[in-house]
């Protein structure tokens, strides 16, 4: 058994759009049935995008599953042979079984062309829709830009089912003219029912001056269809292309007037968590929202999802169910403060070390300040250091690399006869400084290395003449906690709250 990938073309005009109706042939019925011919077997495609009726495409992907021994890479060359002259198969190439077309990330481009003259041209009458009265392309353009960004789209789609969701993010936006001929090329995530065209009816409603362009704000917030211009005709639309994520983006984020949010993903390929921040959002639109980031980032391979809101951090109910998900309480990240006593402060890694017996290694440290050049070194010890570590992130190289350029950042390596065993993160912060993070490797713990640097980061504190040490910590992270109250530190209360959301790998969403 193999699944095979195809990239396709097609002329929508004469079928009635992509997946199976009763009432026609369609672009689906043809490929099943031509397919089946060819591999001698019953083959059924599964398409990325299910075209509407009269809509072409110039790059939809589709695949299916064989048992037939010919190469992935020649079938195309094969089932063109047999196929309608207004069907292609661009490319064909094997792909692992469980890559599904709808369930991988994904950018798609649609292009809808205007022919925009006093009198038709029958020779363009099948790929665009012909306007008579003159339409103004700049302004259609200023009024595309505002659908930008990620916004719910209910007044640009037909709605198909009450629990259908709405939000979709629009990457790029271009209205051109060449002679007579007005393309809309819009980039986005998905699309919904209808929403090119129905976005192509409204910018003509701007081109016309019917609308200004800045009505499309007024249009986006009202979220009904019936505040939106008509739906063009589909023969105007092609599918451009589909273009497939072949890394994980690190960072996802979504802001609008309505909500912002940031998806932390930099630690799904190794841990299976993810970090939902919703930083600000709409009462009515948060458990969507909740519901929505939370399914992307388990399917893109999260098993743990901690949510932080830091707007409202009762409004995640642990128990409830958010569609397949429910939230449970993680940990709170508690708010820690030392005040600086200037003199000698204690000297607490000399107490320790002398109790556990090996005060070689506390006063052999040392610390170096790390150079933009050991950035990937720093990132190596940090993140083996923090691997299992509760409310642990993983560092990147690009971001110790902003950190180090940042005057208020400064990044030291603990070592011991040149061996990096540690390291400490601090952060100037008006009248105080800020732990950001330090950790010990796991064969240097017990020595009173941790203690150490908590010592000379308050004499450095001391030194800068700052009132008070700051840092924070996880409550589940006992050790800390009891370390930090140890060495004199008070704890000040919480200033977030984190839930967790788990999914096991059998998930039906998932497969």
């Amino acid at each position: 058994m193999k699944r095979v990938k195809m990239v396709l073309a097609y002329d929508g005009t004469n079928y009635c759009g992509w997946q199976l109706q009763t009432n026609g042939i369609t672009i689906e019925e043809v490929l099943n049935k031509t397919l089946s011919e060819l591999l001698r077997e019953p083959v059924t495609v599964i398409g990325a995008s299910r075209t509407d009726s009269g809509v072409h495409a110039e790059g939809n992907v589709a695949v299916f599953d064989t048992e037939n021994r010919m190469p992935a890479d020649k079938i195309c060359f094969a089932l063109n042979q047999r196929l309608p002259e207004d069907i292609r198969v661009l490319s064909s190439e094997e792909v692992p079984l469980d890559w599904h077309p709808r369930k991988q990330n994904c950018v798609k481009t649609y292009e809808y062309r205007i022919l925009n003259r006093k009198i038709d041209m029958p020779t363009l009458r099948l790929y665009s829709h012909f306007c008579y009265f003159p339409l103004n392309e700049h302004q259609m353009r200023k009024a595309a830009s505002y659908l930008m960004g990620e916004h719910d789209f209910k007044s640009f789609c037909t709605v198909r089912g009450q629990a259908e969701d709405t939000v979709r993010t629009i990457y790029r936006t271009d209205v051109v003219r060449e002679h007579d001929m007005i393309t809309i090329r819009i980039r986005g995530s998905g699309f919904l029912y209808n929403m090119v065209r129905i976005i192509a009816g409204t910018l003509m409603k701007v081109g016309m001056g019917v609308y200004p362009p800045d009505h499309i704000k007024e249009i986006l917030a009202a979220r009904n269809r019936k505040a939106a211009g008509p739906t063009a005709p589909a023969r105007g639309l092609t599918l451009m292309n589909l273009e497939y994520e072949t890394e994980l983006k690190e960072k996802i984020t979504g802001n609008n007037e309505d909500w912002e949010y940031q998806l932390i993903q930099t630690e799904i390929p190794e841990k299976k968590k993810a970090y939902l921040f919703i930083k600000r959002c709409r009462g009515e639109d948060f458990d969507r929202l909740l519901t929505r980031v939370t399914h992307q980032a388990v399917r893109n391979g999260a098993r743990q999802v901690y949510v932080c809101d830091k707007e409202d951090d009762s409004r995640i109910i642990p128990g409830k169910a958010y569609g397949y998900y429910t939230f449970s309480h993680g940990y709170d990240m508690l708010a820690m403060r030392k005040r600086i006593l200037f003199g000698n402060p204690e000297n607490h890694g000399e107490t320790d070390a002398k109790e556990k017996g090996e005060p070689g290694d506390v006063f052999q440290a040392v610390w170096e300040k790390v150079s933009i050049w050991q950035a990937s070194l720093f990132c190596r010890i940090y993140n083996e250091i923090f691997y299992m570590v509760p409310n642990s992130a993983t560092l990147t190289e690009q971001e110790a690399r902003e950190y180090l350029v940042s005057s208020r950042w400064q990044l030291f390596l603990i070592k011991i006869r040149e061996k990096a065993v540690g390291f400490v993160i601090l952060v100037e912060k008006d009248e105080e400084l800020e732990i950001d993070s330090l950790g010990v490797l796991k064969e240097y713990r017990g020595r009173g290395l941790a203690r150490e640097i908590l010592r000379r980061a308050e004499m450095t504190a001391a030194q800068m003449g700052m009132k008070s040490l700051f840092l924070t910590v996880s409550s589940i992270n006992t050790a800390a906690v009891s370390l930090y109250t140890d060495t004199g530190f008070q704890n000040e209360g919480m200033i977030s709250r984190w839930y967790v959301a788990e999914s096991g790998s059998d998930d039906e969403e998932l497969k």
